[in-house]
């Protein structure tokens, strides 16, 4: 064994969750990715899923996806800085600059590689970086690629973001980068004090909506639109894996930035192109969420229901007002164990662990489509509260 082999064989943690017989991840799924699905040749029903507009099985996505595969094939085999640009993705980028109301729109593979390539462009040496501590991943790990000074402010917390505001040079560039939803705990960014905040000081703001789009704002437009702030967001993020029912992510704004980041932006332009299935697909999605606002509307009737559901319970559910609710265990093992049972009673949620969050706040991640049933999320309630009170987390 060399030494790569020896330090890498000290993390156990896997073998030790899977002897215990609670490692939650990997649960293979043999069907569509609808409310429900089947696991293992059992039915269970999907609050895992980041699909908020429940798109994700529409035959309509599908016929696009196929069509496009006939017309395109399957892949770009190219970045979309040499061969990988179609006449169908700058379809799609016009829409969604329409869409989000700003001047030009980049797509991305990912949503992950949207993240990496924006924020690690942007900022030079001299200039700052301000982040929320619960920022995703692909933000965190963007600013680390970047030369930038970096402050961290405390989670959605203004009087901390201005204090780091009144550390930088007033001189020199400012960018603000938030999520707009947290993905593990549900919360809303404050973005209209994040937005006068940043007009105060001269900074720039960017919001990842990976989570707001097809959730907030008219036609889903996200928070940003929902809050009136949009046109005040320099960049505005979002990602075609959750509403759109897709793979792939996008940047919206102005002429000026896209010029840069299209020749600087190196998850762009080292990057395979998103594929045309996956194009086609994230359009027709768009068409869709425009044209049928009451999928959205449907979505916050089961959300309210959830969440007045689990407050009455005596769940503990932090500030979420959305359709992602984090139920707190605070406990490693019983966190897996309680995931582990509600797959046998054929519920299937997420658990959040460290490190992705602090070990005294892993909780459950449960999240609503909008073409769950309200008998669906009632049954979900029940099962819960039953397993939850197994393990002594509820009067």
């Amino acid at each position: 064994m060399n030494l790569l082999q020896q330090k890498l064989s000290r993390y156990t943690a896997p073998q030790e969750a899977k002897a215990a017989g609670v490692y939650p991840y990997f649960r293979a799924i043999s069907s569509e990715q609808d409310p429900e699905v089947i696991i293992d040749g059992k039915k269970v029903l999907m609050f895992g899923s980041n699909c908020y507009t429940g798109l994700v099985n529409d035959p309509r996505i599908k016929e696009a996806a196929i069509e496009a595969t006939r017309k395109y094939g399957t892949g770009c085999a190219g970045s979309p800085f040499l061969n990988g640009t179609l006449d169908l993705h700058k379809q799609l980028e016009a829409a969604l600059a329409e869409y989000i109301g700003k001047e030009d729109v980049m797509v991305y593979s990912t949503g992950f590689e949207v993240n990496l390539g924006v924020v690690s462009a942007l900022t030079g040496r001299e200039d700052y970086i301000l982040w929320d501590e619960q920022d995703h991943a692909s933000i965190i790990e963007g600013r680390r690629l970047s030369f930038s000074q970096q402050f961290k402010y405390k989670h959605n917390d203004m009087e901390s973001l201005e204090k780091q505001l009144q550390r930088c040079d007033p001189d020199k560039v400012k960018l603000i980068v938030s999520d707009s939803v947290f993905s593990m705990e549900g919360d809303v960014a404050n973005v209209r004090e994040i937005v006068k905040l940043a007009k105060k000081y001269n900074a720039s703001v960017m919001m990842d909506e990976a989570h707001g789009i097809g959730v907030f704002g008219e036609g889903g437009r996200g928070v940003c639109h929902h809050y009136g702030v949009a046109d005040d967001v320099d960049l505005i993020m979002g990602t075609f894996s959750k509403s759109f029912a897709s793979l792939g992510g996008f940047i919206a704004t102005n002429k000026e930035i896209t010029n840069f980041l299209r020749h600087h932006s190196r998850s762009y332009i080292f990057t395979a192109s998103i594929t045309p299935a996956s194009t086609a697909a994230a359009l027709k999605a768009l068409e869709i969420m425009k044209a049928e606002p009451e999928r959205q509307e449907n979505l916050w009737k089961l959300t309210n229901h959830a969440l007045d559901g689990f407050r009455n319970m005596g769940f503990e559910i932090g500030n979420t007002s959305t359709p992602i609710i984090p139920l707190f265990i605070r406990d490693d093992f019983k966190t897996f164990a309680i995931t582990r049972d509600l797959l046998e009673e054929g519920i299937f949620v997420n658990p959040v662990v460290s490190p992705a969050v602090a070990p005294t706040d892993t909780l459950i991640r449960f999240s609503l489509m909008a073409t769950h049933t309200m008998e669906q999320v009632d049954r979900a309630l029940e099962t819960i509260t039953k397993i939850f009170r197994k393990y002594n987390l509820l009067p």
